[in-house]
């Protein structure tokens, strides 16, 4: 399979609920010819897929795989684009008339790729402008009156993590209505004195009432070869428990078994519920200034130098600039800082910020598909489909479990029999059916994706962004933090502190020098010295020859002179004979042709939580803390003995970095190395560490593209919350293990000795899964 005709796509699984069905579809779709990889992450409904070939044609293959497993799914493309509309059409029974709606909506003028998915009854219009496209919708509309006249036209605008509770609600209440009736049955059978005859009508009805649902998934499963599912497996647990004349079990087992499932239904739900307040800053509209009017339009219809009104109490739809008014703005859903902070013309602000109090005019800067909104949604949604290792282990695990109970269900019931004189075989078939009953991995297919996704959650909350669970669980084998000193344990901001000139210079000769080689950098350093240069305006069409050379500093021309600014090896490389400083900070060497101008020391304040971090780092189990930075050994020094650092590197090139990161990995073979800069200058290094975490990424595309995990509040301490999420979620995920795990073998075991019934088994089953997820919401709520 060639790479370049490699597709990804994601896809949304509405009315998905069963975790084991999720892992079925996805074992199932990896194995599809066109399909090079399957990710499915069950907490947000959804399947990341990397395909070749027709993907239109791809995802009607998957919807009849989830339907075959999971019936009543309906399996939808995620739409990022904003000239992409989806249509539902309700009521359409007629295939010909599909793909007459189909051909003729093709042939409309500007539409590039329509879709009817007739299974699904969606209409997928892609135009070529998005300005066109209500005009084309309505098209759209006419042609499917005239073709099917009592067809319902719906536009769908919601994915399915934000779809309409109500539905669900109205499916919980159904089958409420559906597992009373059955239960009134159960009792009235248990209550009524009955011949065998009218038992047996009564507990049928019951049971048939309870269990069609299961009944009817199991014969489908049958006929497909899942002899392990659940549902068949339940299913013939209970008929044996007919079969034996236990008619009051075998009712009992099926209807606990479906209470158990609608009340982790009702879990599952309520934990997507909480993830998705978490994430509830998707701006809903944008108000467009267009010729002196607003209008309101969708935030994927903002193009770049738009112009927008923000109002209080409005969310920020898009990144951009601040062209008037001034407000208080509310950031805590990206950084989980909880202070406002002001913004006035000038500015930048951020989309997902919440707009306090004023009335604020922005210039859009980005499209809402490349905002910070739109990013920090796309990685946290798709976040769990990076499985952490306990999460792979689990989903392995699950596919030896039953099969290995089941086969002991069988070897239970068979072989004492046929080995213990005056064994009875329905005694034996009974403990047998104990075992099937409890074969279900669901308590852990559930709860422990759900327990990683939870933790990347709550990390989101407190503004720190975790790309997948295996970066997660990594942080629990840290035992090694390497951070860059500039801009992360330090403000980054310099101030220059002491203008040294040479003999037969001034300060402000210098200064004006300095000024002049550095007012093409936009690095800190070259921001403060021209800050410090109080002199006449400089003229960049004085300034020819402009170079920057690495690691050492910069050099350009002006008036005929040749300047140098840099360090004691750009001094010495050009053969300039310096002072060197006795001084604590970064210091810039000054030479005009050829001859020493003399020193501009600057220095840079160590951020206020960087020793607390770092002891706190130690604290949670973290053995070495090393420094890396390009600055000099003096300023390197002070800041390491101030923070306390075991170890620190001066002098570095951002390639010597790299060498020596991989210096610290070889070291460091039985823990994880983690790598802490400022994810712009530090990619390389970022990208080659165990966890590259990126400091203050919050709208930097370098940062979200290189780091695995990203600190939005610009603080060292944030990786201490990091660390504590992830030791949280490993203890709830392993609870959940233990309490499974525990709770299943000890019901086989005592179902083996005939100590146990099916109640026992049905709690071992549903009721540890429900107790489990349950558990696992603890995380999301912390």
């Amino acid at each position: 399979m060639e790479a370049s005709n490699v597709k990804k796509e994601t896809l949304i699984f509405e009315e998905l609920q069963c975790a084991n069905c999720a892992n079925k579809i996805e074992a199932e779709v990896e194995e599809l010819s066109e399909v090079k990889s399957a990710k499915m992450n069950f907490s947000m409904k959804r399947l990341e897929i990397e395909a070749t070939g027709d993907l239109e044609r791809l995802v009607q293959d998957i919807s009849e795989i989830a339907h075959d497993i999971e019936p009543g799914t309906i399996v939808k493309r995620k739409n990022n684009q904003s000239n992409k509309r989806e249509l539902k059409l309700e009521g359409l029974s007629c295939a010909n008339c599909a793909n007459k709606i189909e051909d003729n909506v093709k042939q409309l003028a500007n539409v590039e790729q329509a879709h009817l998915n007739f299974s699904s009854k969606k209409l997928t219009v892609k135009v070529e402008e998005e300005g066109l496209s209500e005009k084309i919708i309505a098209e759209t509309k006419e042609i499917i009156n005239d073709l099917e006249p009592d067809v319902i036209v719906k536009e769908e605008t919601e994915e399915a993590l934000h779809e309409d509770t109500s539905a669900f609600n109205d499916t919980m209440k159904k089958e409420s209505g559906r597992l009373l009736s059955g239960a009134l049955f159960f009792a009235l059978a248990l209550l009524l004195d009955l011949s065998f005859t009218g038992e047996l009508m009564l507990y049928g009805m019951a049971y048939l009432i309870v269990g069609y649902k299961v009944l009817t998934k199991a014969v489908k499963d049958m006929f497909k070869g899942q002899l392990f599912d659940e549902n068949f497996l339940m299913t013939i647990a209970t008929i044996g428990a007919f079969a034996i004349g236990e008619f009051p079990e075998g009712v009992a087992v099926m209807l606990f078994y479906e209470v158990g499932e609608l009340f982790q239904d009702l879990a599952v739900n309520r934990s997507r519920n909480s993830i998705q307040k978490l994430m509830d800053i998707r701006p809903d509209i944008a108000n467009l200034k267009e010729d002196g009017e607003l209008r309101q339009v969708d935030p994927n219809q903002l193009q770049i130098g738009d112009t927008i009104v923000v109002k209080a109490g409005e969310k920020v739809p898009v990144d951009g600039q601040v062209i008037d008014g001034e407000a208080m703005v509310d950031t805590a859903a990206l950084t989980g800082e909880s202070v406002p902070r002001k913004v006035e013309e000038g500015e930048e602000i951020l989309s997902g910020s919440i707009n306090q109090d004023g009335l604020l005019t922005v210039r859009v800067e980005k499209e809402f598909k490349d905002s910070t909104v739109s990013k920090i949604l796309d990685l946290v949604e798709n976040a769990a489909s990076e499985k952490a290792p306990t999460e792979n282990f689990i989903t392995k695990f699950a596919r030896y479990y039953t099969p290995a109970v089941v086969f002991g269900a069988l070897g239970l019931a068979f072989i004492p029999p046929l080995l213990i004189s005056g064994a009875v075989l329905s005694d034996w078939i009974y403990r047998a059916l104990i075992f099937l009953v409890v074969s279900c991995p669901c308590a852990l297919v559930v709860s422990i994706p759900l327990g990683f996704f939870g933790g990347i959650g709550s990390a989101s909350k407190k503004g720190i962004l975790i790309k997948g669970g295996n970066y997660l669980e990594a942080l629990n084998e840290l035992d090694t933090v390497v951070f860059d000193k500039t801009g992360t344990l330090t403000e980054g901001v310099f101030d220059v502190q002491t203008v040294v000139p040479a003999t037969g210079w001034t300060e402000e000769e210098l200064l004006e020098a300095a000024a002049v080689v550095e007012y093409n950098s936009n690095h800190p350093i070259a921001q403060s010295i021209l800050e410090a240069y109080q002199g006449p305006a400089i003229e960049q069409k004085t300034i020819s020859d402009y170079q920057e050379i690495a690691g050492k500093g910069l050099s350009a021309r002006s008036d005929e002179q040749e300047i140098l600014a840099g360090n004691h090896k750009l001094m010495e490389a050009n053969g300039i004979n310096y002072q060197a400083a006795d001084e604590v900070g970064t210091i810039i060497y000054i030479a005009v042709d050829g001859n020493y101008a003399g020193y501009i020391a600057i220095d840079d304040k160590i951020k206020s939580d960087s020793k607390s971090a770092l002891q706190n780092l130690k604290d949670l189990g973290i053995e070495r803390v090393v420094m890396l930075t390009g600055d000099n050994e003096q300023v390197a020094q002070r800041v390491a003995e101030e923070l306390g650092v075991d170890n620190y590197y001066a002098g570095l090139l951002p390639d010597e970095k790299v060498d020596k990161m991989e210096e610290i990995l070889e070291e460091n073979q039985d823990g994880k190395s983690a790598f802490v800069g400022d994810g712009i200058n530090d990619a390389p290094v970022l990208a080659r560490s165990d966890i590259g975490v990126a400091m203050g990424g919050l709208g930097s595309d370098a940062a979200i593209e290189a780091a695995d995990i990203v600190l939005m509040k610009d603080k060292p301490s944030n990786l201490t919350e990091a660390v504590k999420v992830a030791h949280f979620t490993r203890k709830i995920v392993w609870q959940n293990i233990v309490l499974a795990l525990g709770v299943k073998g000890l019901v086989l075991l005592l179902g083996a000795f005939g100590m146990a019934t099916m109640w026992e088994a049905v709690f071992a089953d549903v009721g540890v899964a429900l107790l489990a997820v349950l558990n696992a919401i603890r995380i999301i709520k912390k």
